[in-house]
């Protein structure tokens, strides 16, 4: 049985590529990160997020942007059990979405569970197909994990990449899978891509005002995953969530030169204070 178990687990693919590959190297990184972050987040705290939109590069580029939005969930390390995490293919194409076969997610942290019910639930939309091809390689969803289990306590995973499709398709499998405030949805998102710093700082503004206006973005030239941060977004509008922006930055700002950046944006989607639906 432990040998069929381990044969389902996904290994991490970019460990020692994007973050530290041994453990207490890993974890002494993200603390670090959350410790910066956290001043902020708690001069920002309202409500619990429900949502989150995170960058996905190296954490040396995009750790510190990305910090900002996990510590906004130390309020709700205990209550949130359930993680539904989207992001962009970068490496295989596919049609739709795609959930894994795996039954767990690896990091040097430890191992994330698959939930399975809701796997099961997904999978009954048309626009979701099963494979782990498209999560083999896949970084946008494996960097959000340690951040994940350094934050929350105990959760289950249902980790969907996102290929071709549209903001409507992304949406209806949110709406299944929305839940309560055991449930928080993740979308990892990059913002611009290899533009002159000034040149950068404007297109990614423009996209973070899109953003909090609820609005639309018009492609993934603006964001490699903009159609699930439009599919977000659609929730977002129809269940009365607000966002805010926890940081704006790009890669000149943290490690890179500033000839050819890439930008990154941390948003925070909660439900107005007092408001009854959280649904």
């Amino acid at each position: 049985m432990t040998d069929e178990l381990s044969l389902s687990i996904r290994p991490p693919a970019v460990a020692g590529i994007f973050y530290p590959a041994a453990g207490p190297a890993l974890a002494r990184e993200l603390a670090t990160l959350l410790a910066a972050a956290a001043p902020a987040a708690a001069e920002a705290a309202g409500s619990v997020p429900k949502a989150l939109i995170v960058p996905h590069a190296g954490y040396v580029y995009s750790g510190a942007v990305a910090a900002s939005a996990y510590a906004a969930l130390a309020p709700a390390r205990h209550s949130i059990r359930r993680v539904i995490l989207l992001g962009p293919c970068h490496r295989v194409g596919i049609r739709g979405l795609a959930v894994p076969r795996a039954t767990g997610f690896a990091t040097p942290l430890g191992t994330v569970l698959l939930d399975a019910a809701l796997t099961d639930a997904v999978l009954a939309l048309p626009q979701v197909t099963q494979s782990d091809l498209p999560h083999q390689q896949e970084h946008s969803l494996e960097v959000q994990l340690p951040f994940l289990q350094t934050v929350l306590e105990d959760f289950t995973l249902l980790p969907i990449a996102v290929g071709d499709a549209t903001a409507q398709e992304v949406a209806e499998v949110l709406d299944l899978v929305w839940g309560g405030p055991e449930t928080l949805i993740v979308i990892s998102s990059d913002l611009s891509h290899y533009h002159a710093y000034a040149e950068a700082r404007r297109l990614d503004s423009a996209s973070a005002k899109t953003i909090l206006a609820l609005a639309p973005l018009e492609d993934f030239r603006q964001a490699c995953g903009a159609t699930p941060v439009n599919g977000l977004i659609s929730c977002a509008r129809k269940r009365g969530l607000v966002p805010r922006l926890l940081d704006l930055r790009n890669s000149g700002d943290t490690a890179g030169d500033r000839s050819r950046v890439v930008g990154y944006g941390a948003f925070a989607f909660a439900f107005a204070e007092n408001s009854a639906d959280e649904r």
